[in-house]
């Protein structure tokens, strides 16, 4: 056998060949395809990687403020059913800060108290026209203050919300653009080393490939956390129309 092997590198030299060189390792290695990767591709990276923590912590942050906003609501609509008066429910305002129920409760009860004391402070030498009770001057008035704090309250519910769509449909962009980047550059390689073998192609394919899957890894969650917060937003909207239309019963039932 070894006679056999010099005879076929003498017969290879003979004839102008030589032995094909060992393919090169094909490193699968996320860290190393990181580091081996050009200056354009880490930057991609880290645009990436900095949208998707600034995703996670809005919706870590988001979850915890729902949550704690349903809880505190739940709450309010119960002291805000059983309360014979709105000065009782204001009351415990304060400490159920988080409910939008609360914003609007307030902002509907301020206007409440403004006709009511605007009309206590009639004239006082034309007693026969105030009334036994104290009514209402507009309740129209009290409709608008209540939309105004509704609108208040989404927009703070939907804060920072719109970033996760942002993210959603920037980033594969942005990671298709490293890429088409990373495919030029393998390219080049082969251009360079005059090869297109596995060995060659591989890795700068594979680094490419990694802005990719970062672009998805940052995009999914932003998409999928999105809908799921904007759907608490549409609960939140509903109940704070509910919320609205029972205080406005009550006004008009007690005040006019």
């Amino acid at each position: 056998m070894r006679t056999l092997g010099l005879y076929a590198l003498a017969y290879l030299a003979q004839a102008g060949g030589a032995p094909p060189p060992a393919p090169a390792e094909v490193t699968t290695d996320i860290v190393s395809l990181v580091a081996r990767s050009s200056l354009v591709a880490k930057s991609v990276l880290l645009i990436l990687l900095v949208f998707s923590a600034v995703s996670w912590g809005i919706i870590l942050y988001k979850l915890w403020q729902y949550r704690r906003a349903e809880r505190q609501s739940r709450t309010f609509i119960a002291v805000f059913r059983r309360s014979s008066k709105f000065s009782e429910v204001q009351s415990v305002c304060k400490s159920l800060a988080a409910s939008p129920l609360v914003g609007l409760f307030q902002a509907a009860y301020a206007e409440l108290n403004s006709q009511l004391r605007q009309q206590a402070g009639a004239p006082a030498g034309r007693p026969a026209a105030v009334p036994a009770r104290p009514t209402l001057k507009s309740l129209d008035a009290v409709d608008r203050a209540l939309l105004r704090a509704s609108t208040v309250e989404v927009a703070r519910l939907e804060h920072r919300v719109m970033f996760l769509a942002t993210t959603a449909s920037i980033t594969p962009f942005i990671g298709l653009f490293g890429t088409v980047w990373g495919i030029m550059a393998a390219f080049e390689n082969i251009g360079a080393a005059g090869s297109s073998s596995l060995g060659v192609v591989a890795p700068g394919i594979a680094e490419a490939l990694i802005a990719t899957a970062a672009g998805l890894f940052a995009a999914i969650p932003a998409v999928y956390f999105y809908n799921h917060l904007t759907g608490h937003v549409k609960r939140f909207a509903a109940a704070m129309d509910d919320f609205s239309l029972e205080f406005l019963n009550l006004a008009e039932r007690n005040f006019t």
